[in-house]
């Protein structure tokens, strides 16, 4: 018999993250085995407050247009269920006949479908269990990639095509953070949008490669008085060679997140040290002035509409449509939809399977060796790997052509 799903969303909202979102709902109003489609309004908070929404009827006109609306449409939550957090959870699931659940988020959104699964399994109640992916940072384990980075790296790589041509025609030091706590796969997508052989970004700091300050003022001072210029772009989560980020460096008591993860973004501290370091450190030519100017991205990265990479859009939709599908078997009690790619030639084909909750939860994964060149820079093999995810880029050209 047909039994009630709940779908909802968790952690920092997306461009597309409400592709998958309609991808699950679409796919849920087809299906045999689900009766009702519950939404949960800001994630598991809504589950336990029994905040749903019914959706089942939902018409496709109205989908289609939330689909191309960034940022979560359900709400999202910050909280970090433990065990009776989790159990709670199951009650008001099973209080509400959900037989399915569709969890959209990243690595502890995955912790938490893992959670609520093994309650509902240790209470002896056939409770399917589904995440579904989402991420600007990609750092989900298992993952050739993850929905929401796409886009959020064609607005970064946008933008630092923007800022390369606007640091060329007023030369100086122009400093962005961008983010991404451990891994680096948004701050080297600045590098995608580099035609030139003078472009920039020319710097690029990831948390995979630690440095120092030091190191930092050397390799900033090495392109100005090559160029005449320096366009740099660093990690919110850049780091130094004693394991500490330059957040914490700069501050020992930064405040906590519910997930225990210090508060690194949003403040426009790390790219104020940086430009104050730069200002010290770098010698100007002739002895003039130097210019130097810090951006912090912030929040804009993630939900910006007007870049939305189309595969990443499609892609998110897809694993939405996946996750009903695979909780059509029976034999599916929890997973988490994953996609890996096949890149042969000048091919690109995604593939999709269900992986076990615990190989996605909690840990993150970082940007491979092979994406990154030196301690500063990134690889023409991570351009190849990130191009096909983020689409086409606005075409520059450069008086230079004519010399």
């Amino acid at each position: 018999m047909a039994a009630n799903a709940v779908v909802a969303q968790s952690g920092g909202p997306t461009a597309v993250i409400n592709q998958s979102l309609v991808g699950v709902i679409e796919a849920a109003q087809k299906a045999g085995h689900i009766d009702k489609i519950l939404g949960a309004r800001h994630g598991v908070r809504g589950m336990i407050e029994d905040d749903f929404i019914d959706l089942s009827s939902a018409p496709a006109e109205l989908l289609e247009r939330i689909a191309q609306t960034p940022a979560a449409g359900l709400g999202s939550s910050r909280d970090k269920p433990d065990e009776e957090y989790c159990k709670k959870v199951f009650q008001h699931l099973q209080a509400q006949g959900v037989k399915y659940m569709f969890y959209i988020g990243g690595n502890d959104s995955a912790d938490t479908a893992r959670i609520v699964n093994e309650v509902a399994a240790q209470a002896g109640y056939e409770l399917h269990v589904f995440h579904v992916p989402k991420t600007i940072d990609n750092d989900l384990r298992v993952h050739d990639h993850t929905p929401g980075y796409g886009s959020a790296a064609k607005f970064v790589a946008s933008a630092c095509i923007g800022d390369n041509f606007d640091n060329k025609s007023l030369p100086g030091v122009k400093i962005n953070i961008i983010m991404g706590r451990n891994a680096g796969f948004l701050t080297a997508s600045a590098a995608l949008g580099r035609k030139y052989e003078d472009d920039g970004p020319h710097l690029i700091y990831m948390p995979e490669r630690p440095v120092t300050k030091e190191q930092f003022i050397a390799d900033v001072q090495e392109v100005y008085d090559r160029l005449g210029r320096c366009l740099v772009v660093a990690s919110e989560g850049m780091m130094h060679p004693d394991g500490k980020t330059y957040a914490e460096m700069m501050n020992e008591d930064l405040p906590k997140d519910d997930h225990g993860n210090v508060q690194l973004a949003g403040s426009g501290a790390l790219g104020d040290y940086l430009q104050d370091a730069v200002k010290a450190g770098v010698k100007p030519k002739d002895g003039g002035k130097l210019r130097v100017r810090a951006d912090t991205l912030g929040y804009m990265q993630r939900s910006f509409p007007g870049y939305v990479s189309e595969v990443d859009a499609a892609e998110a939709r897809m694993v939405g449509n996946k996750a009903v599908e695979y909780s059509a078997d029976d034999a599916n009690k929890q997973g988490s939809v994953v996609m890996t790619c096949d890149r042969a030639g000048d091919k690109y084909a995604v593939k999709v399977h269900l992986e076990p909750l615990e190989n996605v939860a909690r840990l993150t994964r970082h940007m491979p060796d092979a994406f990154i060149e030196g301690h500063n820079n990134v690889s023409q093999t991570f351009i190849d790997y990130a191009l096909p995810l983020v689409g086409e880029l606005p075409t520059v050209g450069s008086i230079s052509e004519l010399d």
